[in-house]
């Protein structure tokens, strides 16, 4: 059995987006309930957050915009850049301990404290552009932990993998130019599919051509497409690549009873996706894989399948 982390902290709950908002505080204790109830708690190396430094978010947001986002939380602003990002009061320090939970979970998996980890963060952060909050999202969780991998621990080649069913738009912009880190998404599109980014001829500019890939389903394709894609081109770019860690964009709102998107992939379908990414960063990356949530919307599903989830990296 792996030595695996889960970052979860009740402050996350904190973040408040009002009513009839589909990102609440409810998805992270559906995920906590789901972990208890298969009795898998105690195996988990439990990691509490703590606010990240500001330094290594401006690696990757304006200076500016993290100004603007911290006093619009401090005069009691609603909403932020879009009617999609409601916030309240809390919501600039839970962004702080989103970032700061994912790069202490970094740390631990660098000085080999543990293996692997699922870090069960909100705000989620992959639509987060350099200078704007969309889709829910206010710091790019997941390019600020491969940004810090290359800052602070000197890694040359980093892995992000998104299998959220919307295409990670902030992940690929922030590093399109970028020949170090490989960005791969698997997303609905089109069809109506937030944010209408993600096109299959996006791979990147400039010195990052090739270092992009968006896989595009279409509604209804499910597991077939799914493996198809997985185990076809992303292994090969993985192969060629060859990451030193893996940071999964994990969202649930794929599944086929999550009302975000409609690609239809299965309960065992998520389970065979996250199986091959481990082994992916068992051939690559000696083993060194963080997940960090972004959507999943299904309360009922959440339980199962963040349990799965676990499971999965714990049994690597």
């Amino acid at each position: 059995m792996k030595r695996t982390g889960f970052l979860y902290d009740e402050r996350y709950l904190n973040h408040l987006t009002g009513p009839y908002h589909p990102e609440v505080p409810e998805r992270l204790t559906a995920i906590y309930n789901g972990i208890a109830q298969k009795g898998l708690l105690e195996h988990l190396r439990l990691i509490p957050a703590q606010p990240a430094e500001r330094m290594w978010i401006e690696l990757v947001h304006d200076k500016a915009y993290i100004d603007r986002l911290e006093a619009a939380c401090r005069n009691g602003q609603k909403t932020f850049d879009s009617p999609d990002n409601q916030m309240g009061p809390a919501t600039f320090e839970t962004a702080l301990l989103a970032v700061g939970g994912v790069l202490d979970t970094i740390d631990r998996v660098i000085v080999d404290e543990i293996d692997n980890a699922f870090c069960a963060v909100r705000p989620p952060g992959h639509h987060a552009e350099r200078s704007k909050a969309m889709g829910f999202c206010y710091f790019n969780n997941a390019a600020i932990a491969a940004t810090y991998l290359q800052t602070k621990w000197f890694l040359q080649r980093v892995a992000v993998i998104d299998i959220d069913v919307h295409h990670g738009n902030g992940t690929q912009h922030i590093f399109e130019e970028d020949d170090t880190v490989f960005y791969y998404s698997i997303h609905q599109h089109p069809s109506f599919a937030y944010p209408g980014t993600g096109r299959a001829f996006e791979n990147g500019e400039k010195r990052g051509v090739g270092y992009t890939c968006n896989a595009t389903v279409l509604p209804g394709q499910g597991d077939d497409f799914y493996r198809e894609a997985i185990a076809g081109e992303l292994a090969t770019a993985m192969q060629r690549f060859r990451p030193e860690f893996i940071i999964v964009s994990v969202g649930f709102d794929a599944h086929e009873d999550d009302d975000m998107a409609d690609v239809a992939l299965s309960t065992e379908g998520y389970s065979w996706v996250m199986q091959q990414l481990v082994d992916i960063s068992r051939r690559h990356a000696d083993g060194k894989l963080i997940s960090i949530l972004e959507g999943g919307y299904n309360l009922e599903r959440l339980p199962e399948l963040a349990a799965d989830h676990v499971q999965i990296l714990l049994n690597d």
